[in-house]
């Protein structure tokens, strides 16, 4: 291919390459090229179709013809043929092929002067040079300048060339003159030597291989140029052509495509520019290591194609370059966009959900406290709020940031960022007017409770002022002046106008709230009504003054004459009928006084019942309201949660570990829930006219409060499962369609808060009813509302126990749990252990179970809310019918003694407080007791049934006579129960799973006695032999005394039919009444009735008054309470004590 083939395919291939809008940058190229020559360039070879030395590298190898690179005087070129013995057979498509490609070689305007041929036939005959001068003239496709031929050698041939060429000249013909030569000299005379090659005798430097390889290179490189033009043109268009994305994903995607392209574009022309600089390097590489040697002519023409090459190339690559900025630059601005539209619409997604959100925070509270809750809600939600506010704020402002910086979507960004700074600064408005409007609230709710307080307490002075101290002048007076005073602080405390307040919180102010401010209105004019009468009836009362007796003026003759006349003792000597007179006067104006104080007196009293009627009101009306809300908390829970759990619509919203979890995360709710509300609340309802007596309504269902124990103990799982899923999806979207604004575990603990209120209530009841008839029944409502938290506060540490080989609930009623220091004082064991045990207390935790206590030591855990509870791991247990008590231990007061089996086993406790103690010791000695009772109670059962053949008493007659009967009998009763108790021990045997079973016998040490500390079963100290002695021991008539007594026989036969009293039952004779009854009181039942005075002689025979049935209670016994072994060893250590018991 010819050198300006090569240079224009370059030009055209670099202009071609780029789009229209590359091209501008290369504008300058026209100049710099000359547009004439590339026009005529292309008219004149727009037929030729270009030869590369690849396509013919050969034919060329076969070098029949070679441009050696040499120039005629003019700068002809010169197309060399040397001698080829083959000449004749080349095919003449091979022929054209070769001269057709180095007659393309050299440039334009030394081609148009025209070519030099040098055909060497020095070796050939003449007749071979005639064919090969006639083939090579008349296929030559160039202009020839001169054709020299060196003639063959030989004398023959030359001579005979020399006559041939004569006399044919004519063939030979040509537009160019054919020199025929005799030698290489001659050839000189027309080329300089320095233009011909060495087998011409010239110096010219030229190899053929050399020469095709470098020709071959250059052509590989231009073809490589041309290529890289062609992908640059059709990337570039296909940048131009490609439409912008609608979505970050596809517009990083393209980015990401297109830069992958551009490298491995810009790669490719790395690639090219070293191909063009080796080959560049490989032309100048003789004149790099001589400098002396000098470039040809072919070889300057090739390095010059070989730099404009290399030029065009990188002017082509800094097109391309600049084009790729500017579509990287948008490529990178489409993908900020689609980032920023995106971001916009989650952005605005989340404002629209906090803004819809926050339009629920609509209630203004019902109180302060619910205010303040919400104002604390209304705050965390701001919070909250705050990331999201700041990331569209932040948006904004990166789209702020767009419009300065020219974005060619301006248009579609400055729309978005108006819409989040309008939704940003709209958001920030309303939660600041959702805060004032609280504020507003809290101020109103405030005032209200500030009046409501003010009621109270003015309620609270007037049931507090005492009547009969009112009576006084000085009384009356001190309590006007309480009032008084009270009233002066009502200027800053109760509310002076309603219309006031109406216009002043106008926008708050719902039905509800102002329905609330007109009751907390009208209870401050009740209040203050009621304080007007007081003060009326105290006037009254103050102004009242003790008017003296006046004597009535007697008569002259009334009186005697006597010789002392003094007017000081004339008053002595009235006559009876004037002293009569004046009696009656006096009388009469007392009685008009006494009317008046009682008249005052009664309403005074009648105003205190007044106020706490209202109290006691208030506090139903609180209770009802509050158990309604409550039951419909638990329906709201119940349904709008766990029935949404077996929800199939929202079963994909619920993960898998969740699910078939509804049990453990509600526990019995739902039959809390049907208990209020199908039982509970109705039946408080029937008590809202009479609040005094709701104690009955809460004893009458106290077996059902049990229900919540359970609920507590599955607490722990239920939170824990709640911590693990609390931002399930599901929940969410429940809280979500409930509107409430507190999660559902706060709906959870509502049980827990709502069984610890019962006992408040209850308290406040009682307070305002200490004088009603249903005062008793509250109080032991009361009792038993504390037991049940109790129960439930033990039952959450008695689930914690581990390691106990057993079932728990065999071992009875939970009674105490608590810490302990604990010292062990064994019988058994060696003395070392022993005395390291002695000084050195084990941090125990005791569970005290009606037929055991159990000793764990108490394991702290970590965790979160329920978790943090401690486990208690199982040591040791200590069977309850082989158990006693030491209450005393000296030097302590917090110490007391439990042991087992007759002190084999002593372990000292010693509790955090005296308090503790006492209860623990109260509660272990109720147990034995129990356990004794029981064993009194065969025993009697055995009595009655080996008795009933005995004929009975025919009359109940109270003779003399039959109180002797009376009492034979119960002598034989008593022995027969001691038969029977002698031989229980061995029918009747408890089943407990500890050792030690039955009655143990009773071992005193001697530090139990000296130390004071009790009793034993053994010794019971109820109702001793000294007892009988100190009465006397014979048949008198015991004198009936207020004391506590214990009954020998049953007695169903009071006054009252719900009073009744067993054998064995420790009761008090409180006092004396009428026509021979006793007020009794049984402490076993805690019931009171009234019962024949002879009736009592022989329920409680000659039995004398016992105080207690312990040291604590009776300071003088001097044993143990125990109910240790078998009840057949207690009967045979000690006969006497059973039948001073049962008489």
């Amino acid at each position: 291919m010819s050198q300006r083939r090569l240079l224009r395919e370059g030009h055209e291939s670099h202009f071609r390459t780029l789009p229209r809008f590359i091209q501008i940058f290369h504008g300058r190229r026209h100049s710099r090229n000359n547009p004439r020559q590339l026009c005529s360039d292309e008219i004149m070879h727009q037929d030729i179709i270009p030869l590369y030395a690849a396509d013919i590298q050969d034919q060329l190898k076969k070098q029949f013809a070679y441009l050696s690179g040499g120039r005629g005087g003019d700068g002809c070129p010169v197309i060399t043929f040397p001698d080829y013995p083959a000449f004749s057979e080349i095919p003449e498509k091979e022929f054209q092929n070769v001269l057709t490609y180095l007659t393309s070689i050299p440039s334009l305007q030394d081609a148009g002067i025209g070519f030099i041929l040098v055909i060497d036939r020095r070796q050939d005959k003449w007749t071979s040079v005639k064919a090969s001068i006639l083939r090579i003239t008349a296929s030559f496709p160039g202009n020839l300048q001169l054709v020299l031929v060196l003639r063959p050698t030989g004398f023959f041939h030359r001579a005979l060339s020399d006559i041939a060429f004569k006399f044919n000249k004519d063939e030979f013909k040509m537009k160019v003159p054919i020199i025929m030569l005799g030698s290489v000299s001659e050839l000189q005379s027309y080329i300089d030597k320095t233009q011909l090659t060495e087998d011409l005798g010239g110096t010219l430097d030229y190899c053929h291989n050399r020469w095709l390889s470098c020709r071959t290179a250059i052509e590989g490189f231009a073809q490589k140029v041309k290529q890289t033009a062609q992908i640059l043109q059709s990337f570039g268009t296909e940048l131009a052509e490609t439409e912008l994305p609608n979505d970050v994903q596809s517009t990083s995607s393209l980015l990401a495509t297109h830069t992958e392209k551009k490298d491995k574009m810009k790669e490719d022309i790395r690639l090219a520019v070293e191909q063009g600089d080796d080959i560049l390097g490989s032309i100048t590489k003789p004149v790099t290591e001589n400098p002396e040697y000098k470039l040809n002519q072919d070889q300057l023409d090739n390095q010059t194609t070989v730099e404009r090459l290399l030029a065009q190339l990188h002017e082509t690559e800094t097109a391309f370059d600049e084009f790729w900025i500017k579509h990287q630059q948008k490529l990178e601005q489409c993908l900020r966009l689609r980032n920023f539209e995106q971001n916009f619409r989650e952005v605005k997604v989340a404002l629209d959900t906090v803004s819809e959100r926050l339009s629920a925070f609509i209630d203004v509270g019902n109180s302060c406290s619910h205010v303040e809750h919400i104002l604390k809600d209304l705050a965390n939600y701001e919070e909250k709020s705050c990331e999201t506010v700041a990331k569209a704020r932040m948006l904004a402002s990166e789209g702020d940031a767009f419009i300065q910086s020219n974005h060619y979507a301006v248009d579609s960004i400055i729309p978005k960022c108006s819409e989040l700074h309008q939704l940003c600064d709209a958001f920030t408005t309303e939660i600041e007017r959702r805060r004032n409007l609280l504020n507003k609230s809290l101020e109103l709710h405030g005032l209200l409770e500030k009046s409501m307080k003010w009621c109270d307490e003015g309620i609270y002075l007037l049931a507090s002022q005492p009547v009969d101290k009112c009576q006084s002048q000085d009384g009356a007076e001190s309590a006007l002046q309480e009032i008084e005073k009270f009233l002066d602080t009502g200027a800053s405390n109760k509310i002076k106008e309603l219309n006031k307040i109406y216009r002043e919180y106008a926008h708050i102010l719902n039905e509800e709230l102002k329905e609330h401010v007109q009751k907390v209105f009208q209870k401050q004019e009740s209040m203050e009504e009621m304080f007007q009468k007081r003060q009326v009836s105290l006037k009254k009362l103050a102004a009242k003054q003790t008017r003296p007796v006046q004597p009535v003026a007697p008569r002259p003759e009334a009186f005697v004459k006597s010789p002392c006349t003094s007017p000081g003792l004339q008053r002595e000597y009235v006559s009876n009928s004037e002293s009569n007179a004046l009696r009656r006067v006096n009388y009469r104006r007392g009685k008009s006084e006494m009317t008046e104080l009682h008249q005052s007196r009664g309403g005074s009293t009648m105003d205190d019942e007044e106020n706490l009627a209202v109290l006691r009101q208030h506090v139903m009306n609180e209770l009802i309201e509050t158990e309604r809300a409550y039951v419909e908390e638990l329906l709201c829970v119940l349904e709008g949660y766990a029935a949404e759990m077996d929800n199939p619509l929202m079963a994909h919203l619920i993960s898998p570990e969740l699910q078939n979890k509804k049990d453990i995360l509600f526990g019995n709710m739902e039959e809390i829930y049907h208990f209020h509300n199908r039982i509970f609340l109705r039946e408080l309802e029937n008590y809202v006219e009479y609040p005094e007596l709701v104690g009955r309504c809460f004893l009458d269902q106290m077996e059902d409060f049990q229900i919540y124990e359970k609920y507590c103990q599955n607490k722990p799982r239920s939170e824990s499962l709640w911590r693990q899923f609390s931002d399930s999806v599901f929940f969410q979207e429940c809280q979500r369609k409930l509107d409430h604004k507190l999660s559902l575990d706060s709906y959870l603990l509502k049980p827990v808060q709502r069984i610890t209120k019962y006992q408040l209530l209850l308290k406040e009841m009682l307070k305002y009813s200490k004088n009603c008839e249903g005062a008793e029944d509250l109080q032991e409502a009361l009792t038993s509302i504390l037991g049940i938290l109790k129960a439930v506060n033990d039952s959450m540490h008695q689930i914690a126990i581990t390691g106990y080989d057993g079932n728990l609930n065999e071992l009875g009623k939970l009674l105490m749990q608590g810490s302990f220091n604990v010292w062990t004082d064994h019988k058994k064991g060696h003395s070392k252990v022993k005395d390291l045990a002695r000084f050195k207390p084990m941090q125990r935790h005791l569970f005290l179970h009606e037929k055991a206590v159990l000793f764990c030591k108490k394991r702290e855990e970590n965790g979160e809310g329920y978790e943090k509870a401690p486990s208690y791991s199982y040591k040791h247990s200590l069977n309850m019918a082989a158990v006693g008590i030491t209450e005393n231990v000296k030097g302590d007061a917090k110490k007391f003694e439990i042991w087992y089996n007759a002190r084999e086993e002593v372990y000292i406790i010693q509790a955090p407080t005296p308090e503790v103690k006492a209860t623990w010791v109260n509660e272990i000695r109720k147990v034995l007791t129990s356990q004794l009772q029981a064993c009194r109670e065969a025993s009697q059962h055995r009595t009655l049934e080996q008795t009933q053949s005995l004929p009975l008493p025919a009359s109940s007659c109270t003779s003399p006579s039959r109180n002797h009967i009376r009492n034979t009998k119960k002598m034989e009763e008593r022995k027969a129960d001691l038969a029977s108790l002698e031989s229980f021990g061995t029918t009747v045997a408890p089943k407990y799973p500890e050792k030690g079973k039955g009655w143990a016998k009773t071992s005193h040490s001697l530090d139990a006695s000296e130390e004071n500390d009790g009793w034993s079963s053994a010794e019971d100290p109820l109702n001793s032999s000294d007892a009988e002695e100190e009465g006397g021991g014979g048949g008198g008539e015991m004198k009936l005394t207020p004391g506590k007594y214990t009954v020998v026989t049953d007695y169903e036969k009071g006054v009252s039919e719900e009073f009744t009293v067993k054998s064995g039952d420790l009761v008090q004779l409180i006092r004396e009444g009428e026509d021979g009854l006793w007020y009794v009181k049984n402490l076993s039942t805690g019931r009171e009735g009234w019962i024949p005075a002879n009736n009592l002689l022989t329920l409680i025979g000659n039995s004398k008054s016992a105080q207690s049935l312990s040291s604590s209670e009776s300071g003088t016994a001097s044993s143990t309470l125990s109910t240790s072994s078998s009840c057949s060893d207690s009967c045979n250590a000690s006969s006497t004590s059973f039948s001073d018991i049962k008489g």
